[in-house]
């Protein structure tokens, strides 16, 4: 299950969570499994998130991110609609609001929102990409030790990888 990373605004992340929760309901899931309110279509009955809506309706389920706001750059990134609705876009609505619009197309705020884009991009893509990786090989970990003992990796090909220790002296 992946984890995730702290919120650099904690305190607007739970006001759009309980917004997004008043208009959808407590405790509202997909037939999929989707929770996460923005990833809901509200007034649906029953609940059903936008991935299932757009496969229901024969759509593609992956939306054009634009990683650093319409107003500051124009690459898009391919991202699942879910986790467009629910992380990305979600994230972005916590940068400051002239950097996200930047009405006077400043390249100082066009500047901050790529990097703002990219941390929030990386972040993303190790909650997706990489947490798994590292649950599984503990797991493994656990397992090999139950049936192999605690040095399991000693006199194997994987024993090149153990961590050095450092010589006394």
């Amino acid at each position: 299950m992946p984890r995730k990373l702290p919120t650099p605004d904690p305190k607007g992340t739970h006001r759009r969570n309980v917004v997004a929760s008043r208009r959808l309901g407590v405790d509202t899931t997909c037939s999929c499994g989707e929770k996460r309110p923005e990833a809901l279509i509200p007034g649906s009955n029953p609940r059903i998130c936008a991935a299932c809506k757009r496969t229901v309706t024969g759509q593609i389920t992956m939306d054009q991110h634009h990683f650093a706001g319409k107003a500051n750059n124009p690459t898009t990134i391919p991202i699942p609609v879910n986790d467009h609705r629910a992380r990305l876009s979600v994230s972005q609505a916590g940068w400051p609001k002239s950097t996200l619009t930047n009405l006077e197309g400043s390249p100082l705020l066009a500047a901050a929102a790529c990097v703002r884009g990219f941390i929030d991009t990386i972040l993303y893509l190790i909650e997706r990409g990489l947490h798994w990786i590292a649950d599984m090989l503990e797991r493994l970990d656990e397992f090999q030790v139950k049936k192999l003992g605690p040095q399991w990796w000693v006199n194997t090909g994987i024993e090149q990888f153990a961590p050095k220790k450092k010589a006394d002296g």
